[in-house]
C-alpha cells in the first residue's frame, strides 16, 4: 500500500546533448529527501516518459536500487508506460524484483486501444509487476480515456489503489458511488485548479508538480485544503507566487531552471520542450 498522502513527479535530468543524466535526477531526489519528502514519482508524469528509451528507463531503475538511502526511506514509484505493451511488460518485470514501493500505470499515447484492450494491457502489467499500482488517465496527452466502467472494474484487483486524473469534473463521485473499495485513491495531477478538485470533485491525494520547487510549502497548502482549514493570506500569496514561477509558460522548462539555480544538474529537456531562444 502506497501510504503518503503527496509524491512529488521529478522531472528526468539530462545532459547538454540530452542524454540521460541520472546523477543529476538522483541528486534532486535526494535534496528532496533531505527537505522532508517521502514520496517520489520517477519515469512518470511531468510529460518526458516517453522521450526515454526502454534501456533508458531501466538503467534509473538500476541507479535507484542502488540508493539505499532513499530506496529504503522513501515511497518512490515507478511510471510504466509505452506505446507498445512489450516494452511495458519487460519494464513491469524489472521493477517486480526491485524495493520500488508502486507504479504509476499509464497508456499509450496516440495509437487509441479500445477499452477492453487497455483492460488486458493493465492487467498484464500488474500481474508482472505485482506492485501497489496508480492507474494514469490522461487524454489530454494520449488521447485514450479510460472509462468509468473500465475503471471500476480494475478498482477490483488488489493491487490497484488508485487513479490519477480519472477525467471530467463528475466521474470521480460517480466511481466513488460504484465501486465497492473504501480505499481507492484519487491523486489530482499537479497544482491548477487544485481546491476545486479536493472540495467539489473528491480528490484526495496530490501527484505534485509545484513540490519539485516548493515542496514543504505545496504539501502543508494540500493538508490543509484536505482537512478545509483556512488558508492565511499570506501563505496564499506565497502559493500564487509558487504557482506562478512554475505554471507561467511551460512547467518542466520553468522547474528545470529553478532546481539548475539551486545548483542541481537537472539540465535541459529534450527538444522540441525548451527549444525556444530567448531574444
Amino acid at each position: 500500500m502506497l501510504k503518503e498522502t503527496v509524491h512529488i513527479a521529478v522531472p528526468t535530468a539530462f545532459f547538454n546533448d540530452e542524454s540521460l543524466n541520472i546523477q543529476g535526477t538522483i541528486s534532486h531526489i535526494m535534496e528532496l529527501y533531505k527537505q522532508g519528502v517521502k514520496s517520489v514519482l520517477v519515469s512518470g508524469s511531468t510529460g518526458e516518459q516517453h522521450s526515454l528509451h526502454l534501456r533508458e528507463k531501466i538503467e534509473i531503475l538500476n541507479a535507484l536500487e542502488q540508493e539505499e538511502e532513499l530506496i529504503s526511506n522513501m515511497e518512490i514509484i515507478f511510471g510504466v508506460a509505452s506505446v507498445r505493451q512489450k516494452e511495458a511488460e519487460e519494464l513491469a518485470e524489472k521493477i517486480r524484483h526491485t524495493k520500488i514501493s508502486g507504479i504509476m500505470l499509464g497508456y499509450s499515447p496516440y495509437v487509441i486501444p479500445t477499452q477492453e484492450e487497455a483492460l488486458v494491457y493493465t492487467k498484464r502489467i500488474i500481474q508482472l509487476c505485482n506492485k501497489p499500482t496508480i492507474l494514469y488517465n490522461n487524454p489530454k496527452r494520449t488521447g485514450f480515456d479510460l472509462s468509468e466502467e473500465s475503471i471500476i472494474q480494475l478498482s477490483e484487483i488488489d493491487l490497484v489503489i488508485g487513479i490519477k486524473d480519472a477525467g471530467n469534473k463528475e466521474k470521480v463521485g460517480r466511481i466513488k458511488n460504484a465501486t465497492h473499495r473504501d480505499e481507492l485513491y484519487f491523486y489530482a495531477g499537479g497544482e491548477e485548479s487544485l481546491e476545486e478538485k479536493v472540495l467539489l470533485q473528491g480528490y484526495n491525494r496530490l501527484s505534485s508538480i509545484a513540490g519539485n520547487s516548493s515542496p514543504i510549502e505545496i504539501s502543508q497548502w494540500f493538508q490543509k485544503i484536505l482537512i478545509k482549514e483556512n488558508v492565511s493570506e499570506q501563505e496564499s500569496e506565497k502559493i500564487d507566487n509558487i504557482m506562478e514561477q512554475v505554471y507561467q509558460g511551460n512547467p518542466i522548462v520553468n522547474l528545470k531552471k529553478i532546481i539548475n539555480h539551486k545548483g542541481i544538474p537537472m539540465g535541459i529537456c529534450r527538444s522540441p520542450i525548451g527549444n525556444i531562444v530567448p531574444d
